[in-house]
């Protein structure tokens, strides 16, 4: 059976009524867990998951994958209106959408980021269609060794491209990798730079760091700066929030090339959709008509990141269903639910339950569409939020601010550590330095020191590892073109002067 045959097959399946409206209430889930600052698609798939165990496996994955395709709609929205990212991946969106929407283009922003994602996703989809076991093996290629070299070129990248000054970039950049080392070491089981702090032994959390850097600082600075909030942009309406066809035609290549380097980067193990966001970023800022304005408020920032995390989502079942590896924490979430549904992922499933592989990723055609329908149709209510003036906006993201940090672990330590990534946030932007280096340092680097110790393990010590296959060579040889790059324009830049 060929695959538009077996696809069509999936399609008789995954239009079922049952089905349907599985994919529906996955994808309106999705949006709501997704825009909530401190949940995300890994809480909401293993909070749904245990009331999928009665229903038909078919019908249980479809609803799962929808609301992973929801929570990746749902996150900028919080990201764009608020400065608050509802998960990681949604980090990138708001460098650009935050600021679209201080100048009151927040509803082109929203309506950007949604057609954006519809794009990634889809092509992402595509791709895993045609193109998923042989995407599985390409992912294999890429062993520790192999990934510590992405990592290492993509923590390079950062400082030089995502900082207006290279070095205070790459600075940011150290002090991300320094507080993602805080905590029990992953390769030795001892405890580092903790301050005999019990809550300090998991590391720094996430979500509190995150929502203290950009949401509680963004507080400080309409406190400090008496930024003007909705009061400024009380005239805009849907209206002229709609993007112009020319505007749409424009996001179209961006959707394309973000989303298929995001599913690139979803197929390779626990790489995710926070680094195919970025990377998708990196790609637009370097390639793109237009990134020279990227990080202060341009729509091609909100399309890329949003395109590049939706087909990293998609590109996260090519080795879920052909190899049984997940790609990404939430398909390791999906990767038990299958279990206990009593299927074993992996390349016999194609042969053994093709009702069910191809019922579900025709459903993810089907859950992408309705997700960009239930986000559409949100946006005139969100758009609301953007009239609510300063006076009244402060309260309401303070209100957001703790309740996110204090919901992750119920522990009011989690709100002092956001209060103080928030007064940090604040003196940083002061001194220019770049927040969003530290953040995306600081998801990396756990799994660059995993991979570099599993390269050593491999290797009995020896750190000719590094340079042994094509792929790390070839990445260790970009990095390095990049930091001499750098180095170039900082030693032209001071000739200058």
């Amino acid at each position: 059976m060929d695959t538009l045959t077996a696809l069509l097959a999936g399609f008789s399946t995954s239009l079922s009524p049952a089905n349907l409206v599985a994919a529906f209430i996955g994808a309106g889930l999705g949006i709501v867990i997704g825009a909530m600052p401190g949940l995300g698609s890994v809480t909401g798939v293993a909070l749904l998951l245990p009331l999928t165990f009665g229903m038909d496996p078919t019908t249980a994955i479809i609803m799962l994958g929808a609301l992973y395709y929801g929570c990746m709609f749902g996150g900028a929205y919080s990201a764009i209106l608020l400065n608050i990212p509802g998960d990681a991946p949604a980090v990138m969106t708001a460098m650009d959408g935050y600021p679209m929407s201080q100048r009151g283009a927040g509803g082109k922003a929203l309506f950007a980021a949604n057609i954006s994602s519809f794009i990634g996703g889809t092509i992402g989809i595509i791709i895993l269609t045609f193109m998923g076991p042989i995407l599985a093996e390409i992912g294999l290629m890429f062993g520790p060794p192999e990934t510590a070299a992405l990592i290492l070129l993509a923590l390079c990248s950062i400082g030089w491209l995502l900082g207006e000054n290279a070095v205070k970039g790459l600075m940011a950049t150290f002090l991300g990798v320094l507080l993602a080392t805080i905590g029990i070491g992953v390769t030795f089981g001892q405890p580092r730079f903790t301050m005999d702090s019990i809550y300090l032994l998991n590391g720094v959390s996430f979500i509190p760091l995150v929502i203290g850097m950009f949401g509680f600082s963004q507080l400080l600075d309409m406190m400090t700066f008496r930024k003007s909030g909705g009061a400024g942009v009380s005239a805009v309406s849907i209206r002229d929030s709609l993007p112009a066809f020319s505007e749409i035609r424009r996001l179209v290549p961006i959707g394309v090339r973000s989303g298929a380097v995001g599913t690139f980067v979803g197929i390779l193990p626990g790489a995710g959709a926070t680094t195919g966001a970025f990377l998708a970023y990196i790609l637009e800022k370097k390639v793109g008509g237009n990134g020279a304005a990227m990080g202060s408020g341009a729509v091609e920032g909100v399309a890329a990141s949003e395109a590049g995390n939706n087909g990293a989502a998609a590109g996260s079942f090519a080795p879920l269903l052909s190899l049984g590896i997940p790609g990404s924490g939430t398909s390791a979430v999906l990767l038990g639910g299958l279990m206990m549904w009593g299927l074993q992922p992996g390349p016999l499933l194609f042969q053994t339950r093709p009702d069910f592989v191809w019922g579900l990723i025709s459903s993810m055609y089907i859950g992408n569409l309705m997700a960009v329908l239930a986000a559409m149709a949100i946006i005139p209510f969100l758009m609301q939020l953007l009239r609510v003036p300063t006076a009244l906006m402060i309260p309401v993201i303070t209100v957001v601010c703790v309740v996110g940090a204090y919901s992750v672990s119920s522990s009011m330590f989690d709100v002092w550590l956001m209060i103080g990534a928030g007064v940090a946030a604040h003196l940083m932007k002061i001194a220019g330095y770049p927040v969003a280096p530290l953040i995306l340092a600081f998801v990396l680097t756990p799994r660059l020191e995993s991979s570099i110790r599993q390269s050593f393990d491999i290797s009995n010590g020896d750190p000719f590892i590094f340079v042994s296959s094509p792929i790390s060579v070839t990445l260790i040889t970009v990095m390095l073109a990049i930091i001499a790059f750098g180095l170039l324009q900082i030693s032209r830049s001071r000739n200058r002067i």
